[in-house]
């Protein structure tokens, strides 16, 4: 998204020399007041304005608003190499053509290697016209550079031509040098493999073979001269000779030609696939990166990526920026249906099956399955994997991946395993990952990655308990506990849900436990108010305390009691609000969180902060009048569906007392230790 961001600013800054455009005046360099830290300095001063009434029309009084001057502005698109890297790099082409289009640039240049080259006539042909059928797809004219690969020679040494491929480069894609004119700027294109003017040899690794030929360098003097009165001369070769090294010292004597001809603003070059800025006596010498060649990616922020510049034109000044291949949106494209079925997709709840039991020693097997629905009107390519960093689990196959067309569904299985050896603190849960890409017509349009932790069950011994009394710590970040919603089937009817609470504050909105997704129970604070609620008949029956009760950093039990006529609310032990209600339990499928909220994709939100201890959930109704004693430690018994006393967590596991043994699983650094 950055990229986006960087290439809006440009696309906007070439379109404010229209005398379409007003702007308000914006300083060079804003306060850095939302924790943005790059780009924050400017190449160039301010671009001219001023208030012109003869341009401005309102029916309004108002603060006075510079217009852009109208001077005109244009953009040019530069492109780096194309080969030497795998098959698929005339793909990345293509992406950077589509791209552009997007763009609509007055023209396109290129650094050359543009062609696999290094071979005989037959293949390069070949390879000169796949290259020549995805450019011609630009919308605006291209003008090729020549480099190494496009006029090397591959053949025997006996056949080699003399020239090596430079004759079949001139016919098919155009002079080896050359230069054109367009709106008061020259663009000059130069030949950087000439070779050893003695042999004849060409080598971009010896001096001797990279020299600019009299003639070469004549012509140069020539154009240099007929173009003193442009705004801007621009030049284009293939390998950075101003580099040095291996390219030798003969490119100084044509930055001195440079220098002298006094107009000229930038030099770009390609070769080394990666970018590089080195300017030197007022000419910017750029050199880029790739559009389909080797790739090594090493730091791609650094520069080493598939990418394209972009060269905005003014008369006294240029802005250069670049572009990752495939960073281009198409705005035409994301219609209000797109955007709808990409969210509606995104949210979609997982469907997740997993019979896994893991034993006391953490060995165990079985199949987990998810199936995928594509709800959307375009093909979707899915992508799902299984991923751990414990080294136990064993996962058959690693990943899925599949394309899935409109209105069809798709279920993945696993294979999974675990090695026996045990349930210690080295655990770590299984995770599913689901990367899904929306098919667009022109566009691949990839939806953030979720991961779930697989509801895995697990055989854990009863913790004896402790000395002292141990709660169930939400600290860290999005810590939570969560129990599938197979392993808490409460009966429709009566029911309690009920907890002891802890918190330095209870300022905002968060949920304790909860299974509510417009449906089911749960227990909510907020602002020191507590609420229970339960859905009947599709309707949420909520009983809330009107005035903020809940104290920070005192313990409290909350219990929500629904008995079948009426929806009850305790807090230590006094009932503080009632709602007559009845009707049918409103089910879901989503898991019961404990310390949390939960989304309809199964995920948890309105995390509590704090400490929760003796969690019970109960198929009757255990509370009924104004007032009770709350028990501390809440004894089994064959109505608890869910009974946690946080005497220890065996490994990511909650033990559960009760005659379901469901076993909560800890998320995010979720910990069971000592009572505030």
């Amino acid at each position: 998204m950055k990229f986006r961001q960087l290439l809006l600013v440009v696309l906007l800054g070439i379109l404010s020399a229209s005398p379409l455009l007003a702007q308000t005046s914006v300083p060079a360099v804003a306060p850095d007041n939302i924790g943005h830290h790059r780009h924050l300095h400017a190449h160039n001063p301010p671009h001219p304005k001023a208030v012109d009434a003869r341009r401005f029309f309102t029916s309004r009084t108002g603060a006075e608003l510079p217009l852009p001057s109208e001077q005109d502005a244009f953009f040019f698109v530069v492109f780096g190499d194309r080969t030497g890297g795998p098959a698929k790099g005339v793909s990345v082409l293509a992406d950077a053509v589509r791209d552009v289009n997007l763009l609509e640039p007055d023209l396109v240049m290129t650094v050359g290697d543009l062609v696999e080259g290094y071979t005989q006539e037959g293949r390069w042909l070949a390879q000169m016209r796949e290259y020549k059928v995805i450019m011609n797809r630009l919308l605006c004219p291209w003008f090729p550079v020549a480099g190494n690969h496009d006029v090397y020679w591959g053949g025997p040494e006996d056949e080699k031509p003399v020239g090596e491929n430079e004759a079949v480069y001139e016919l098919h894609f155009g002079p080896l040098w050359y230069a054109f004119e367009h709106k008061n700027c020259w663009f000059i294109a130069l030949f950087s493999d000439e070779g050893n003017p003695e042999t004849g040899k060409k080598s971009f690794g010896r001096p001797e073979c990279q020299r600019m030929s009299p003639a070469q360098f004549d012509w140069l003097a020539g154009i240099l001269h007929k173009a003193e009165d442009a705004d801007h001369v621009f030049l284009f070769l293939h390998h950075p000779r101003w580099l040095g090294g291996r390219y030798g010292d003969d490119w100084d004597r044509v930055h001195d030609l440079l220098v002298k001809a006094g107009n000229v603003t930038g030099v770009f070059a390609g070769h080394i696939h990666h970018m590089r800025y080195d300017p030197h006596d007022g000419i910017e010498y750029i050199t880029l990166a790739t559009v389909g060649g080797h790739q090594s990616g090493a730091v791609p922020s650094a520069g080493y990526l598939h990418e394209f510049h972009i060269v905005t034109v003014r008369k006294d000044q240029i802005a250069v920026a670049a572009i990752p291949v495939g960073e281009v949106m198409d705005p035409r494209e994301i219609t209000g249906e797109m955007q709808t079925e990409c969210v509606e997709l995104a949210n979609q709840p997982l469907d997740i099956n997993s019979d896994v039991m893991l034993a006391r020693d953490g060995g165990g097997r079985g199949d987990v399955t998810t199936t995928l629905k594509n709800t959307t009107s375009r093909p979707i390519h899915a992508t799902i994997m299984t991923d751990s960093r414990d080294a136990r689990w064993m996962m058959k196959p690693d990943h899925h991946h599949i394309e899935i067309e409109p209105g069809a569904e798709h279920a993945f299985t696993f294979d999974i395993g675990r090695l026996g050896d045990s349930l210690d603190k080295a655990y770590r849960p299984l995770e599913l990952a689901v990367q899904l890409e929306y098919l667009g017509p022109g566009f691949r349009y990839p939806l953030p990655e979720r991961r779930v932790a697989l509801p895995i069950a697990a055989d854990i011994a009863e913790p004896p308990q402790p000395a002292e009394e141990h709660v169930l710590q939400l600290i860290s970040r999005g810590a939570h506990a969560r129990v599938p919603s197979s392993s808490v089937q409460a009966p429709d009817g009566p029911l309690t849900l009920e907890c002891w609470v802890w918190a330095k504050s209870f300022d905002r909105h968060a949920e304790l436990l909860a299974k509510t997704e417009s449906s089911e129970y749960g227990i909510y604070v907020r602002e020191g108010r507590a609420s229970f609620v339960i859905h009947l008949d599709g309707k949420c029956a909520n009983a809330s305390t009107k005035e903020p009760i809940l104290k920070p950093e005192q313990w409290h039990h909350i219990a929500g009691v629904y008995d079948g006529r009426f929806v009850s609310l305790y807090v230590d032990g006094q009932r503080v609000a009632q709602v007559k209600r009845s009707g049918k339990r409103t089910l879901n499928d989503l898991p019961l969180m404990i310390g949390a909220g939960v989304d309809g994709s199964g995920a948890a939100d309105s995390l509590f902060r704090g400490a929760i201890d003796e969690v019970r959930l109960s198929s009757v109704a255990r509370y009924i009048g104004e007032r009770f004693t709350p028990e501390r430690r809440f004894a089994p018994d064959d109505d608890a569906l869910l009974l946690l006393h946080m005497d220890d967590a065996g490994a990511h596991w909650l033990y559960d007392a009760s005659p379901q043994q469901a076993h909560p699983m800890l998320m995010n650094n979720a910990a069971v230790g000592r009572s505030p």
